[in-house]
Parts: C-alpha cells; structure tokens; sequence
C-alpha cells in the first residue's frame, strides 16, 4: 500500500503542529525540531553534538510532552554502569524471586547527556535497545514501547575523560545535528522570559503517542521511485571512493537516508520522494557515518565539506515520476 494524497496532506499537518508546539521553548530553531521529528517519525535517533546550554533537554522535554509520552534523562559518567541504564533484576524475600525494576531507559524520550563521557562497556549497552527496541538481563527480554527515541548528546570541545564513540554504535543513530546558539531576536525572547525556568515550561500534548506509531507506520508507505534509490546508491558509493575518506557510509546509511527522506516527503504534503528530500538530509544522516583519513583531518577536512562535494558530484536524476 502507497501513501495517498489525502493521508499525507494530514501528515504534514500534524508534523507541523508537533514543529510548532516545540518551538515555543527552542525559539528559533525550526530546522533542528524539523530533523527531531524526522528522526522519531522514521525510528529513529538522535545525536547532538553541541556546547552546554542550548536547549537539548528542553528539546526532549518538549517533544515528549507534544505527544504524551514520557521522558528520561541520564547524565553518563565514566562510573555509571549498564544496569543504571537498563535496569536490574533484585531479589524479592517474601516471593522468592526476582523482579526487574526498569531502568531510564524505559520512556519513549530518552536524553542520554554526554554519552562519550560513559565508558565503552556502558556506551555499548544501548546498542540492543536503539536497533531492536528492547533490552535483555539475566537472559530476560523487555520491551521499551513505542514511540521510543534516544537523544544523544556530547561536547565538541571537551575531550578529556571522554571515550569516542565507535563507528558501529554511531552508525545506530539514524541522524546527527547541532542546534547552536540563537540569534539576535530569539535569544531578546528568551531573555523577556528568563523569570520562568525552562523546566517549569510545559507545553500542551498535540496527538496521543499511538498516533506518532501510526504516523511512523504510514511514514513507510511513501513511494521512492527506483531513480531515488539509484541515486542514493550512487551517493553512498561516492562516500566510499572518495579521496578523503578511509571508511564511507555503510548499507545502514543508505537505508537510513531512504527512511528520512520518505519521512520528510511526507511532512511536507507529498506522498513520494523527490531528490530534493536526499539532498536536503544527506549531510546529517551521512556525517557522522564518514571515518575520515587522518592527513585529511589534519588539513581541515570535514565529513560535511566531503559530503558537500559528492553532492555537487553525484548528478540526481532527471526525470521524476511521480504517483
């Protein structure tokens, strides 16, 4: 079944609803809450690579509360340890057995904060739950619900006591983007309003979190012409050949950017994928996908100049079929 006009006209209204309502506590940021509900729209994640104080959690709080869902926010360290993540099995006396109490992960937002700062063997422990949706202890599997979404946040300029994230896991998030500083206007506005706390900000729920499942669900019927994917299949293959690049983007990228763009055709009223959709989400979906050779690094080179590049490069299709 293909999405019909009708069914993406009231996509894109609900999605602009949702964009809306978040961008009443991250003034000025239209783009990023756009990438935000891209991402949970496609099931996917979210990693913010940003300095400290721009709004990641009220982002999370945000979208959380548009869709009546719940929110978790973890602060990694290097002592935190999986089961802080996941959850534990305890010894009950009285039963005589043991009983799982969840851990935070267990919400349908979830703002894992510096995640590079957590050590490997905790960072790993959210790669079972952001690919399959659920977590194993003590041989047990537990489901974390849907609509479930980890937003991930480290520091570009803090790099003591941190641990990188490895290329497997960072391939797990579906995209990455920075929400910045405000400009001018919007930080006068957010200034007017200083004597609230952002935490003490609640916005009002848009649609009941089963409707963001059936909206991710629909998100999946928008129809991708085979010049789509020949296109994207070029870009994903020009990511690998190119110069500056010791490990291009992997089948998961290409499936990735396929995902995002039927999500973001959708939250724009059309009911299929136009090479605009791929252009306009190849740099954050592909990015941090890129391993980058070390004497390219060392000159400057960035995974989205290359990605800029392959972009100017790879020629779309020309013809458009649409449905």
């Amino acid at each position: 079944m293909t999405m019909t006009p009708e069914q993406a006209s009231w996509f894109a209204d609900i999605f602009d609803r949702l964009v809306a309502n978040v961008e009443q506590v991250l003034l000025g940021k239209n783009h990023v809450i756009r990438l935000a509900f891209t991402t949970l729209l496609s099931s996917g994640h979210l990693l913010l690579e940003d300095f400290p104080g721009t709004g990641k959690t009220s982002l999370a709080r945000a979208i959380a509360q548009s869709v009546k869902g719940t929110s978790n926010r973890v602060q990694f360290t290097p002592d935190l340890l999986p089961g802080d993540i996941t959850g534990v099995s305890i010894y009950d006396q009285r039963s005589g057995s043991f009983d799982f109490h969840q851990g935070p992960i267990f919400a349908n937002i979830v703002l894992a904060d510096e995640i590079n700062r957590a050590s490997p063997k905790t960072q790993s422990a959210l790669l079972e739950v952001m690919e399959e949706g659920r977590v194993t202890v003590d041989g047990v599997t537990h489901d974390v619900g849907e609509p479930f979404m980890v937003i991930a946040t480290q520091n570009p300029i803090e790099q003591a006591g941190t641990y990188r994230l490895p290329e497997a896991q960072l391939d797990r998030f579906l995209l990455k983007a920075s929400i910045g500083y405000p400009d001018r206007s919007s930080m006068i506005r957010i200034l007017e309003g200083s004597g609230e706390r952002a935490h003490d900000v609640i916005v009002p729920a848009i649609v009941p979190a089963d409707v963001i499942t059936e909206m991710g669900t629909l998100a999946r019927t928008v129809h991708v012409d085979a010049t789509i994917n020949d296109y994207v299949s070029r870009l994903i293959e020009a990511s690998r050949s190119a110069q500056e690049v010791r490990l291009g983007a992997s089948v998961r990228g290409g499936l990735a950017l396929i995902r995002a763009a039927k999500t973001l055709a959708a939250a724009t009223g059309r009911h299929y994928v136009i090479p605009d959709d791929v252009k306009s989400l190849a740099e954050p979906v592909l990015s941090h996908r890129l391993l980058l050779d070390p004497e390219a690094e060392f000159d400057g080179v960035s995974s989205s100049s290359v990605i800029a590049q392959i972009l100017i490069e790879t020629p779309p299709p020309s013809d458009r079929r649409d449905v």
